[in-house]
């Protein structure tokens, strides 16, 4: 699979609709890129650790603090517990809060880091909106 249809698939499913948290992963509040594709994140229950960007999101999406991200937890990581699985815009907060399914401890939480996001910032082709 070639580079661009590799990015066309991750756009695809980052402006995908819905999206779920599983039974091991858990939504957290990104608060610093640390580099080496690492970030350090705060979860529901006020933990702070790292977590890592997979190589699918490397060069496609970018995270800035205060962003919201789905990671899947790692048992075994002694610094790092965990690996990003899904990127949330503005339209997939606005949707799980409409679901109720946002935690009460990021509800007084702006989204504008995402508010004006458009398919053009993606770096999506015309042809593919």
């Amino acid at each position: 699979m070639s580079a661009s249809t590799k990015k066309k698939h991750v756009i695809n499913e980052m402006l995908d609709d819905h999206c779920y948290i599983r039974n091991n992963q858990q939504l957290v509040k990104v608060l610093s890129t640390k580099g080496n594709h690492l970030y350090e994140v705060k979860s529901i229950k006020n933990e702070i650790f790292l977590v890592s960007m997979p190589s699918k999101f490397r060069n496609t999406v970018w995270i800035k603090a205060g962003s919201y991200v789905i990671v899947e937890t790692i048992d075994e990581g002694k610094k790092v517990k965990g690996e990003i699985v899904y990127i949330l815009l503005k339209h997939h907060i606005k949707q799980m809060k409409k679901e109720k399914n946002w935690p009460a401890q990021f509800d007084n939480t702006e989204i504008s880091n995402w508010e004006n996001v458009t398919e053009r910032e993606l770096n999506i082709p015309d042809d593919e909106i």
